[in-house]
């Protein structure tokens, strides 16, 4: 007897071909038939009207903690992705010494969002090798979820406190190449890696990684290139302003050496910049022509996201803002109480020197969140425009009145400066570019200011019922087989037999996500911004449902992906 049947549903099998009207049967975790099942099933559920899909690879994440308090990766596998990746940007767990653990935490506090209570409460740090490291979480999640050797944590390892600030002298270099081998062998499924000016430590120094010198790089890319199952992830300074002559060449040689892919996050499209996004792509085309290859992962939805003066966020990040912004908290709010600094952020915020970030500065459009100090009783949901208008002054200078007020602690929501007919044109036209790939939630950090994990049903309702701008065969293979494929992950992304039974059930006609909201969950009391479904019936992992009609069941039969065991080489050329 089968495990289980989906009755009459409309199959869109991930591989973008039409949509069809079938069964889909399910036994030991796979499927087994697609078309007609004549065969009875301990569960048979009417999918009549009902979306049949394969589920959603997501392969920019940081689950790496998250997944020890939330087996779920909530809010991604409520949104139909069953296979996520972490480990991007430099960033893991493992390999780490125990003297290192409190370094970890407040460096993956800082850099990338998770509260240092929960990583402290969360998580059992029992482990020292990367191996250990995924023994902890086999048996105990409900997505399948593979992790990346980050660089830092393999420098860290290695260097200890001298790993933010020098090169690897020729024997720890040979240290380096063995540990990141053998976690390749214990089942990491790449390297990853960060040459960006962004990211600081917990102590406000380099991340480790930035101590890398391009050989280094090299040499541990030409590691990758003996594993099977195994590709590069990073993020680059020229994601920001488009990248350098070096950025390009360095780049392309990584990917070549190795013989890998190689993919970025995050590729901004800004309609006010639209050369930028074109030299962006040109690292691609300059990596194929040096027998590499390189992917931009470009969300296709705007992420819900709020902002900060006082935890760390995209306002810390903005050109000539870090002096003021890595100030202690009491100096930071005396700072910008102060006329002169106000002009000369703003000034540096709206300023071509900012890049990317000028995102950021329509500070009028801002909309304030939760508040906490009575003088800010009233003002939740207003714009800062509106607040302004009605004080007789500058939006900057409201906004920060508002902030200070509250000391720094306000929440604040951008407004989405991207959100018109330009941009949306603009983004849709790098659609079809083979070298883009429609990614790059970062779900798993910066839990109290952003939601990535909810774009796959976000943009499923643009696409079925908003601007259309793709048909839905099209973003299902995007958001599934397209990824799958580029990862190397073994029978995944589709809907046929002989595959893995990840598999989404969906209502097309009101498949969405509920505005993001904050909630207090995690381990420490914490916050985080979360996104509930809407229209997701049924999402299964190996077989089994995970997710029932919005709510998660429970199981947990998600599998730790391990490269060669679950993964297949794909090569940059």
């Amino acid at each position: 007897m089968l495990d289980c049947v989906l009755r009459g549903s409309r199959v869109v099998d991930g591989t973008g071909g039409p949509a069809r009207t079938a069964d889909v049967a399910i036994s030991s975790g796979r499927v087994v038939e697609v078309g007609r099942v004549a065969g009875s099933a301990r569960v048979e559920i009417d999918a009549d009207g009902l979306v049949v899909c394969p589920g959603f690879v997501d392969p920019h994440t940081h689950y790496d903690a998250q997944l020890f308090w939330d087996p779920y990766a909530n809010p991604s596998s409520l949104h139909g992705v069953t296979s996520v990746i972490a480990g991007n940007c430099s960033f893991a767990l493992a390999p780490i010494r125990a003297a290192d653990a409190d370094y970890t935490r407040r460096m993956m506090a800082r850099v990338e969002g998770m509260p240092l209570d929960a990583l402290e409460q969360g998580l059992p740090w029992s482990w020292s090798s990367f191996g250990e490291y995924l023994g902890a979480l086999d048996g105990r999640i409900a997505v399948n979820a593979g992790f990346i050797a980050g660089h830092s944590a393999l420098r860290r390892y290695v260097l200890g406190a001298d790993a933010n600030r020098r090169a690897a002298s020729p024997d720890e270099l040979g240290q380096l190449r063995a540990a990141l081998d053998e976690a390749l062998a214990a089942g990491a499924l790449g390297f990853s890696t960060d040459i960006s000016e962004s990211h600081m430590d917990g102590d406000g120094a380099p991340i480790p990684a930035k101590g890398a010198t391009p050989e280094e790089r090299l040499a541990l890319c030409e590691i990758v290139g003996r594993r099977e199952g195994t590709m590069l992830s990073g993020i680059f300074e020229g994601g920001s302003n488009g990248f350098s002559d070096f950025e390009r060449e360095h780049l392309s040689q990584m990917s070549a050496v190795a013989n890998r892919v190689l993919n970025w996050n995050l590729m901004v499209v800004d309609a006010n910049e639209p050369d930028r996004a074109r030299q962006q792509l040109d690292l691609s085309h300059h990596a194929r022509a040096r027998g590499g290859r390189i992917i931009a992962l470009l969300m296709p939805v705007i992420v819900p996201m709020n902002m900060s003066f006082g935890n760390y966020c995209g306002l810390f990040l903005i050109p000539g803002w870090r002096e003021t912004m890595a100030l202690p908290p009491a100096e930071r709010m005396v700072a910008l109480a102060d006329p002169e600094t106000r002009r000369r952020l703003e000034a540096t915020a709206t300023s071509p020197k900012a890049g990317m970030f000028r995102r950021l500065s329509d500070f009028a459009g801002y909309v304030i969140g939760d508040t906490w100090s009575p003088a800010n009783a009233g003002l939740t949901g207003r714009t800062v425009r509106d607040i302004a208008a009605e004080r007789g002054i500058a939006p900057f200078d409201a906004l920060l009145d508002v902030v200070l007020a509250d000391q720094l602690g306000t929440v604040l929501w951008p407004s989405a400066p991207d959100d018109d007919d330009a941009h949306w044109a603009l983004r849709a036209s790098l659609w079809d570019d083979p070298d883009i790939l429609l990614a790059g939630s970062d779900a798993g950090a910066h839990l109290d200011r952003m939601c990535g994990g909810s774009y796959p049903t976000q943009f499923l309702a643009d696409c079925l019922r908003g601007r259309r701008m793709m048909s839905l065969e099209r973003a299902v293979h995007e958001l599934s087989a397209k990824p799958a494929r580029l990862f190397g992950l073994r029978d995944r992304g589709v809907v046929a037999p002989g595959a893995f039974a990840d598999l989404v059930v969906f209502d097309p006609s009101s498949v969405a996500a509920e505005p993001a909201r904050l909630v207090h969950d995690l381990p420490g009391g914490s916050a985080r911004v979360t996104s509930d479904p809407i229209g997701m019936r049924h999402v299964f992992v190996n077989g089994v449902e995970i997710v029932r009609e919005g709510k998660v069941t429970g199981a947990t039969p998600g599998t730790v992906l391990r490269s060669g065991r679950d993964t297949v080489t794909v090569t940059a050329r």
